[in-house]
């Protein structure tokens, strides 16, 4: 997916998706893959990490609504990364099986490991 074409999607209203098109045009790296799964996979694995995350007190921004929206949404998706460019954010991304429309958005932090010097 070009790049001009994933900003237009995810020009929502919702903090997660304006959060990663910010992140987009500040020069991030993006993938988008070729392949669909069901929605509702992708849902129960992230309910079962928000939870996880919950117990760890981590609320990540735009997850529970991202599981809700794939479980409402019932058909497959294709998904998607961006890595913000300073590697504190990566966005989950989700778009219909055809890649036309944006169904959910949620941004995880990346635990990246520091090196003690």
């Amino acid at each position: 997916m070009e790049r001009h074409l994933l900003e237009r999607l995810l020009a929502g209203d919702d903090e997660a998706s304006t959060a990663a098109l910010a992140a987009l045009r500040n020069g991030a790296a993006y993938h988008v893959w070729d392949t669909t799964r069901p929605a509702a996979q992708h849902a129960g694995v992230f309910a079962r990490r928000l939870r996880r995350m919950r117990l760890h007190g981590v609320e990540p921004l735009g997850l529970e609504r991202m599981v809700r929206l794939l479980r409402e949404h019932g058909r497959s998706v294709r998904g998607g990364l961006i890595d913000s460019v300073d590697q504190k954010w990566t966005f989950l991304i989700y778009f219909t099986e055809d890649g036309r429309a944006l169904v959910a958005c949620a941004r995880l932090q990346r635990w990246v490991e520091r090196s003690p010097l």
